[in-house]
């Protein structure tokens, strides 16, 4: 039996999701451009889709775009942004835990004569909001914090953030990488202040390769693709018509769900790290506390044991879960969540990440611990000697 517990990373798309964009594939297959009726059947996908969003974010349906995933929506946003904006200030404020996409974008305007401002966060993930304000200048164009950290889980306070952000400069934008949260947790951008949000599809039972990013329409955006003008020249690009339907059928079974979605992730989680906590020993949880956390990101760590190896051990039973973000896998980052926290290099490298989608099971979770039990000590002997 398969237990795959890294849904953090990617889930597995809906089955009525894939049957959406298999009809689309060999039925709708028209250019949404194009003027005749097959064009129209296809952007009837794009017009339905952006509806969706726009109810559950409560904006406005020309204020969705669609893109090919999160990393495009969060350079879009901050290049964007920078680029729009750079007449005014060349400040830009992240924190330290950001993902890679958001990071090393911002790294790059660094590298480039902007100026950067990078929040520490204490050991529950969370910035200091006094640390924010005073940050703040005259010259400070974006601020771009994410929603849910990805790898500890950590909710932000974004309506607190962007009440902060306003007041002190009504005219700083703020992005929210919200890639993590969408499908778990409601975002309201008009009532936090958020003026853009991105959005990946793999992340909610969508496939991957489609996103979605919110731009208020009363802040100006430069595109960093260049093209046919198709969504307002914002993101130029014959539209992805089978994902757009994707992502628009899958976001709205997310939410149509949502409380029981919630407290059914909640109830795995709890169940995981009350099990591991109590039954494995030398264990911790980094950062803040299960129920104040994502409710589907669980980051444990198994002293003296690499969580590479575990990662491995638990491959070899069907079990997969991971160690971190899989997009650091490939080029870790000097400086990550982990360690933003506070742990060493050696906590860091023992920690495995377990996180969970509304169709994982209990039954699951009590066989993921029954191999944990099992293994750890065998590694943990292992090392000693």
């Amino acid at each position: 039996m398969e237990i795959y517990l890294d849904n953090g990373a990617t889930t597995r798309p809906f089955e009525v999701v894939i049957e959406e964009m298999c009809k689309v594939f060999r039925e709708d297959y028209g250019n949404p451009s194009s003027l005749h009726k097959k064009g129209f059947e296809a952007e009837k996908y794009i017009i339905n889709s952006k509806e969706i969003f726009s109810k559950i974010l409560k904006v406005n349906q020309k204020e969705i775009y669609f893109t090919s995933g999160g990393t495009e929506s969060n350079n879009l946003a901050i290049l964007g942004v920078a680029n729009a904006y750079k007449r005014s200030g060349k400040h830009i404020i992240t924190t330290a835990i950001e993902h890679s996409s958001v990071k090393n974008t911002i790294n790059y305007l660094g590298d480039n004569d902007y100026e950067i401002t990078v929040l520490p966060v204490d050991s529950n993930g969370l910035i200091d909001l006094e640390q924010l304000r005073d940050s703040i200048r005259e010259d400070t164009i974006l601020v771009s914090i994410m929603h849910v950290n990805n790898e500890i889980s950590t909710i932000m306070p974004i309506e607190e953030i962007g009440k902060v952000i306003k007041e002190k400069n009504k005219n700083t934008i703020f992005h929210v990488d919200a890639i993590q949260s969408f499908g778990k947790l409601n975002i309201y951008p008009k009532k936090w202040n958020i003026d853009l949000v991105s959005i990946s599809g793999h992340k909610f039972h969508a496939p991957k390769g489609v996103g979605v990013i919110y731009i208020n329409d009363n802040i100006k955006i430069n595109p960093i693709i260049y093209g046919g003008y198709q969504q307002n020249g914002i993101r130029s690009g014959t539209e992805n018509v089978p994902g757009i339907a994707a992502i628009g059928l899958a976001a709205k079974m997310m939410y149509d769900n949502l409380d029981s979605n919630v407290e059914h992730l909640y109830e795995l989680k709890r169940h995981l790290a009350g099990r591991i906590m109590n039954e494995i020993t030398d264990t911790v949880i980094n950062g803040i506390d299960v129920d104040k956390g994502a409710p589907h990101i669980l980051s444990i760590r198994f002293n003296k044991v690499r969580g590479e190896v575990l990662l491995h051990s638990l491959e070899e039973k069907d079990i997969f879960v991971s160690t971190g973000s899989a997009c650091s896998s490939n080029k870790p980052s000097k400086l990550g969540p982990l360690q933003g926290i506070g742990l060493n290099n050696e906590e860091a490298l023992s920690t495995v990440r377990f996180s969970f989608c509304i169709n994982n099971t209990i039954e699951e979770l009590d066989k993921c611990v029954d191999e944990l039990k099992n293994i750890v000590p065998l590694l943990r002997k292992f090392v000693r000697h």
